[in-house]
């Protein structure tokens, strides 16, 4: 292990100019990591009951402090997501280097190792500059934090490159690197992960009916867990419903298709189906939180608005919805640039088809569009079925609260992510023109 270390840090130092996207986008999420998780040890070390000038009260109580530490727990899922996605990003763009050294006698194993703690090194810097911009925060503030607080800023700092080596390692799992200049994937098994989701929500479905029939102190218990459930459930349906219709699409398009453009898409949909699965996986649970989130925000405003004596306290539960939205905004926005990072790795791992195909003469157009339906076929239907789930979370919170009124503004959700969707697959397409150049050519 430390001869990769050794090897993996010599790499980094000698890392050409155009893997400097990699580092850069590794080093920021690393810094959007180590933030959230100075924050989350921030407020945790906070002991007993206080009265914080902030948030109109919402950090002044261990079980409000609680919930905004989940939360910030919860903002690391989509940000290791996205450092997963670089680090196979960078995997592919040092192809030839990894193919050197399964020359030299390296393992398959050996590589991804050695791959993966090079993408823990441009994490130092971004977990360092996260913890100067919270200090520099905490000092314009006028706050120091309690001393229970600096060991878990030291492992903190200490923690996010070695996650972000693990999340690599995870992330490459199934790249495969030979001595012929090679890099391919094994392909998993499809139905894993989904059928794990639906167990999951089976469970905690389960569990929440058990509730149900015990005494009423418990009923309030059960609610969480059936939506948490519901989410589970969705979630893994619309991974499922990316995967699936993919492999149907494509198989279809392929025999009935016309267009250039929808063949090319229909092709690479059929040879990897899952692809979109794994690419949209956090993206789908996103939309299911948020699509909840927009229904649960316009049935509890409605209801406080109407209590007449909450009128003086409604600066508390504003400040939590805000934080709440806050966080699946982020949390969508990470979600895109993890989209945007994996149509780039497509593209770079498909760089000598997409070279032959533009030198036989296809024009540079058609990839693009055929680019883009690759991520537009497949994300329809599993963002329906993930509008459909965080809907039902909502109508079950109304129904829980007894409100008459249903918003319809959270059904628009989708349609919004969708198209959020497809402009962030479109920033990786500057990266198509560089693929197809002829250069590419020479190692096919």
């Amino acid at each position: 292990m430390r001869a990769d270390i050794r090897i993996a840090w010599i790499l980094a130092r000698g890392s050409e100019r155009r893997e400097g996207w990699r580092i850069l986008l590794t080093a920021l999420g690393a810094l959007a990591a180590t933030g959230f998780a100075l924050g989350a040890v921030a407020v945790a070390a906070v002991p007993g009951q206080v009265s914080i000038p902030y948030g109109h009260g919402l950090l002044d109580q261990p079980g409000q402090r609680a919930g905004v530490v989940l939360t910030l727990v919860l903002l690391l899922l989509p940000v290791l997501g996205f450092l997963g996605q670089c680090a196979r990003l960078g995997a592919v763009h040092r192809h030839r280097r990894m193919a050197g050294m399964r020359l030299t006698g390296a393992t398959p194993a050996q590589v991804r190792r050695i791959a993966a703690v090079e993408s823990a090194f441009p994490s130092l810097p971004g977990a360092v500059a996260g913890v100067a911009a919270f200090a520099v925060l905490l000092a314009v503030a006028g706050h120091a934090p309690y001393p229970a607080a600096w060991a878990g800023f030291a492992v903190v700092v200490l923690a996010v490159p070695v996650a972000a080596a693990l999340v690599s390692v995870f992330a490459l799992r199934h790249v495969v690197a030979s001595p012929l200049d090679q890099v391919r994937r094994t392909v998993p098994d499809p139905g894993r992960r989904a059928l794990f989701g639906f167990l999951l929500g089976a469970v905690l479905i389960s569990a929440a009916g058990m509730l149900v029939i015990l005494p009423i102190g418990f009923r309030y218990a059960a609610f969480p867990l059936l939506v948490l459930a519901l989410v589970f459930v969705t979630g893994a349906g619309a991974i499922w419903a990316a995967g699936a219709s993919a492999s149907f699409l494509g198989r279809r398009l392929t025999l009935r298709a016309q267009h250039p453009a929808v063949l090319i898409a229909a092709g690479r949909l059929a040879h990897d189906p899952w692809a979109a699965a794994r690419t949209h996986a956090a993206l789908l649970l996103v939309t299911v939180v948020g699509v909840g989130f927009v229904g649960v925000r316009a049935v509890l405003l409605a209801d406080l608005y109407a209590e007449d004596d909450l009128a003086m306290d409604l600066g508390f539960y504003t400040t939590g919805i805000g934080v709440a939205g806050s966080a699946v905004l982020f949390a969508l926005a990470i979600s895109l640039c993890g989209l945007a990072v994996g149509t780039a790795e497509s593209l770079a791992t498909r760089r000598r088809g997409l070279a032959v195909q533009a030198a036989a003469g296809v024009p540079h157009s058609v990839l693009a569009r055929a680019a883009l339906l690759e991520t537009a076929l497949p994300l329809a239907p599993a963002l329906l079925l993930a509008g459909v789930g965080g809907t039902a979370v909502y109508l079950l919170y109304a129904g829980f609260v007894g409100t008459g009124s249903v918003p319809l503004l959270p059904l628009l959700v989708p349609v919004a992510v969708y198209a959020a969707c497809l402009l962030a697959a479109a920033t990786s397409l500057p990266l198509l023109r560089r693929v197809t150049h002829p250069a590419e050519l020479r190692f096919t």
